[in-house]
């Protein structure tokens, strides 16, 4: 069947439409013909289109090419506006890190001139503001010195008043004055010692010539920083054995003249009780405050030693011969101060009794310094 051409003038200029992508008519009609051929130009419009939006490069109408080329600058302007932003946050990075480092540096800067400050200038501190490991006795509630890192200033505290003073200066004047006794004492060229008595008495001063001096160190030094407060009372402790030693070393030597293996034997256990207390105050704890009625305890303990020889040498001699020969009464006298010297020192008195009173001029080795003029005129006396 042949099919009949369709004639525009046949149909309402109003009715007319052409296709926006082939330009073909899509005007209706009626015949069933001319649907069947709308329907293949419609899918053709429709795939042409298609087409068209895959592939920017074919047969695009100016509009569309337009749209495409607007896309195209908006996603180059967000790859443009998105660099732009990286670079942004890569500078205020920067920006940022080169801050912290002048912040830190000038952190630094201040850190350094507050500690040059304190060591040109420090005043006496509240008990409570003190650092833990400079906190010792707290019934001395004020005149303590703050953290002093510098050694010549810690030196010069030493003329100012704070709760170290009278230690200090009791430990300097005996160390000083000890030195002076056996310069007096081994000097002169007329006076001839057997060997025997040279060492015993070397043994004395030396032994208190070293406690002296270390305690001095440590009460001057400790509030420098942690480390050397604990290198320092390890010396003060060691000192304080080797004072012990020192001490019972001359009365053994003439109290057991006549007698070589009891004098050695007696010498030889002191020293290895004065060495086990020295091995034990090098353990780090053993300076810790709670353990202050334990040191106490071991060293009352060292001193208590010397009860043996003294028990020995009066039974073997009698009680008059021990007073008169055996300067019994010094001994004893110089055992009793040290044994009150560990007990005051244990139990924090006078402080303890009145808390705030004794800040400054607590004395609590005052019975130490006793102890010392003891030992002088027992070694006078012998």
């Amino acid at each position: 069947m042949e099919l009949l051409p369709v004639h525009e003038n046949l149909l309402p200029e109003s009715e007319t439409d052409v296709c926006s992508t082939c330009g073909a008519d899509k005007s209706p009609t009626d015949s069933p013909v001319d649907m069947s051929i709308d329907n293949q130009n419609n899918l053709s419009c429709g795939l042409r289109a298609r087409h068209v939006r895959r592939t920017p490069n074919g047969n695009a109408t100016k509009g569309e090419k337009a749209d495409l080329e607007s896309s195209s600058e908006e996603e180059s302007s967000s790859d443009e506006s998105s660099s732009d932003a990286e670079n942004i946050l890569d500078d205020i990075k920067q920006e940022g890190k080169a801050a912290i480092a002048a912040g830190k540096e000038m952190l630094h800067d201040a850190s350094d001139k507050a500690q040059e400050v304190i060591r040109k200038v420090w005043e006496a501190t509240p008990f409570s503001h003190l650092p833990d490991w400079l906190k010792d006795n707290d019934y001395l509630h004020s005149g303590h010195r703050p953290q002093i890192e510098s050694f010549a200033e810690c030196f010069r505290s030493i003329f100012s008043i704070h709760t170290e003073t009278g230690n200090i200066w009791t430990h300097l004047i005996g160390c000083i004055l000890f030195i002076g006794i056996a310069v007096y004492f081994f000097l002169p060229a007329e006076q001839e010692f057997p060997a025997g008595e040279k060492w015993a008495f070397a043994a004395f001063f030396a032994g208190a010539i070293v406690c002296m001096g270390f305690s001095f160190l440590y009460h001057t030094l400790y509030c420098h920083s942690e480390r050397v407060g604990l290198v320092f009372g390890k010396l003060d402790y060691c000192g304080i054995s080797l004072l012990i030693l020192g001490s019972f070393v001359p009365w053994l030597h003439y109290s057991f003249y006549c007698h070589q293996l009891e004098k050695y034997t007696y010498i030889g256990i002191i020293s290895v009780l004065s060495t086990s207390c020295i091995v034990v105050s090098l353990w780090n704890k053993f300076s810790e405050p709670a353990f202050r009625p334990i040191r106490a305890f071991i060293f009352s303990c060292l001193g208590a030693s010397g009860v043996v020889p003294t028990l020995h040498y009066t039974i073997a001699n009698g009680w008059e011969k021990s007073v008169n020969e055996g300067s019994l009464y010094w001994i004893l006298t110089m055992g009793a101060l040290y044994l009150l010297g560990a007990l005051c020192y244990a139990a924090r008195v006078p402080e303890r009794w009145y808390p705030g009173q004794f800040d400054i001029w607590v004395w609590k080795k005052m019975s130490g310094r006793l102890f010392f003029l003891m030992e002088i005129q027992a070694v006078v006396r012998s």
